[in-house]
């Protein structure tokens, strides 16, 4: 059996094949008194679930050395960043954040589709603080845009005494029937982007990664077979394969960044782009990496 340490370097030694060989694994480690842990809020993408699909957040633990940093898998499949916030679950997760933890944002896949016919998780649409007002399950309820979910959020963790990480959203699948590689960033990577500016940015302790960029241009170098094959229910949910690739593809865009937590993971940059995962992806300096 392969121990902790050989999976968590299974990337940087470009290998391709870690996640279809583990076993289901354990959603994150326990918080600690003693180390700082990083809290995951987000959908199915990045939640810890069982069968043939798997989110990414399940994997992010091998990244990190469990003496220094624990992992907390909050996401739960479905949620927007309206859902988890009207279903008190970042106030959840802000009764264990401790000073010095971390906490990482990354919703958008439930976040569209219009309030015509409301779900509970379509956002008012906008990039402010425009509100829609709807009534969902029998009540009425004031609906506000994703940025800003995720800057209420986010401030009360920075009040808290975490630093916080908004990420953008992976892509679904981005190769076409037909073999076509496709895939342009949408709109929640630039709200993540805008939220994290808006808070302060890297100064207060707020970074914003380009995950669906990072995400997209491992999967172009995997190629339409591989991919196509671990898209194995829709076009947006991961197999145990390629949800490892997705959590490589997120530490990738954080060591390519400016935070100590970047800084911290047990793959270097230059292993990591080694691999087809690719390099790092340049944006205009003004943006808080």
């Amino acid at each position: 059996m392969k121990t902790v340490t050989s999976v968590a370097l299974g990337l940087a030694c470009g290998r391709l094949a870690i996640a279809a060989a583990l076993p289901a694994l354990s959603s994150a480690s326990s918080p600690s008194a003693t180390v700082p842990t990083i809290h995951l809020c987000g959908d199915s993408t990045m939640a810890s679930m069982t069968g043939a699909i798997q989110g990414w957040g399940q994997y992010l633990h091998y990244s990190f050395d469990p003496a220094k940093y624990a992992v907390v898998n909050s996401a739960i499949a479905g949620r927007s960043a309206r859902s988890y916030t009207r279903e008190g679950r970042f106030a959840a997760v802000l009764k264990d954040v401790q000073p010095g933890d971390w906490v990482v944002i990354e919703f958008g896949h439930n976040d569209g589709g219009g309030l015509s016919k409301d779900n509970g998780r379509s956002d008012c649409y906008g990039a402010g603080n425009e509100t829609c007002q709807t009534t969902y399950d029998g009540k009425s309820e004031t609906v506000q845009t994703y940025p800003t979910y995720l800057k209420q959020a986010g401030a009360a963790f920075l009040a808290a005494g975490a630093k916080l990480i908004l990420s953008a959203p992976t892509p679904n699948d981005v190769w076409s029937d037909a073999g076509v590689y496709s895939w342009g960033p949408d709109r929640f990577a630039y709200y993540a982007m805008l939220a994290a500016e808006e808070l302060g940015g890297t100064k207060a302790g707020v970074y914003f990664v380009p995950h669906g960029a990072y995400a997209a241009q491992a999967m172009k170098a995997l190629g339409a077979d591989v991919v196509h094959k671990n898209y194995p229910q829709d076009h947006t949910h991961t197999s145990p394969y390629l949800a490892d690739i997705m959590s490589g593809a997120f530490v990738l865009g954080l060591t390519c960044g400016t935070s100590e937590l970047g800084k911290s993971t047990l793959n270097s940059t230059a292993a990591l782009s080694a691999t087809f995962l690719g390099g790092c992806i340049a944006y205009n300096s003004t943006v808080p990496l």
